[in-house]
């Protein structure tokens, strides 16, 4: 089993090599000693090398600058750091404690041993890494290319960390919209994420997920010292979900055995549209659409 998962992280990191889509490893070769990289919009990139100033490329908003360090990646601003990170979950994938998670409770497939799930709201990753815990190859999709970046330098980072490779071996990160690339998946046409899956599943008939997970940002709360220091940085990139019927009519035109959606406990549906049944946890709702 190990063997079939490192034959198939290898063939999912050459296939997004091939289509410039982000599941790469990081260079084993990568200096011990970090000196500390700055990226901002108005300026040269700061340090000794002559590297591509991502700030620009990413169109970092003013106020706001990309540093990295031993640390990896992160969004700066008035003293608040944003930087995604997987090892903190690790206690909670515990085998005798994955499967307790309401989440993976939600998405669970009956009788499905390699469950193929696809999170169209990626943000940080930390939700599609439980599924990924649990046995689900998760594919990713975030359309800010700041987040995405974030993103990508903690699943570099997980690859290279043993007790984080397997699960995030399980996980494709693709920079694009997911409502577009669900279209295409529903219509047959071609995209990155269909050759990916084709790369990945060969031997299967139909490209249709099992689970779509939808986890739209929820909105603002009007005094800001209430809202986490985490989307406050958030917030500057994207805003909450604002087109709910369109992602959610594109979750469920590709008709997966499952559609899962994140929401505040005593939240609204999303769309207005009543699911098949809903798991509620402290804070939490998970409301998930049942298909044949």
């Amino acid at each position: 089993m190990l063997e079939a998962d490192n034959i198939r992280a290898d063939k999912k990191r050459e296939t997004a090599n091939t289509h410039h889509i982000n599941a790469r490893k990081r260079d084993s070769a990568s200096p011990t000693a970090f000196e500390k990289e700055v990226f901002t919009p108005d300026s040269a990139y700061q340090s000794n090398s002559n590297k591509e100033n991502p700030a620009c490329r990413f169109n970092v908003p003013k106020n706001v600058t990309l540093q990295r360090n031993e640390k990896g990646l992160a969004l700066v601003k008035d003293g608040m750091e944003l930087r995604a990170d997987f090892l903190s979950l690790l206690p909670r994938t515990d085998h005798n404690k994955i499967h307790r998670e309401l989440l993976v409770r939600a998405a669970k497939i009956k009788g499905e041993q390699n469950p193929i799930a696809i999170d169209a709201t990626a943000g940080f990753g930390e939700d599609s890494f439980l599924l990924a815990a649990a046995g689900f190859t998760v594919y990713l999709f975030e359309r800010d290319p700041i987040i995405a970046a974030l993103l990508q330098d903690a699943l570099d980072r997980a690859t290279q960390t043993p007790e984080l490779a397997t699960i995030a071996n399980h996980m494709t990160l693709i920079e694009a919209n997911s409502i577009t690339e669900l279209a295409a998946l529903s219509s047959g046409g071609s995209s990155v994420l269909t050759e990916t899956m084709r790369n990945d599943f060969p031997d299967k008939e139909t490209l249709r997920p099992d689970v779509i997970y939808l986890d739209p940002m929820f909105p603002e709360r009007t005094k800001s010292a209430a809202v986490k220091k985490k989307f406050q940085l958030i917030h500057i990139l994207e805003n909450p979900c604002e087109n709910e019927e369109e992602i959610l009519s594109a979750a469920l035109n590709v008709r997966p055995r499952k559609v899962v959606i994140k929401r505040p406990v005593k939240g609204p549906f999303l769309a207005n549209a009543k699911p098949s049944y809903s798991l509620k946890g402290k804070a939490i709702r998970y409301d998930c659409f049942v298909f044949a």
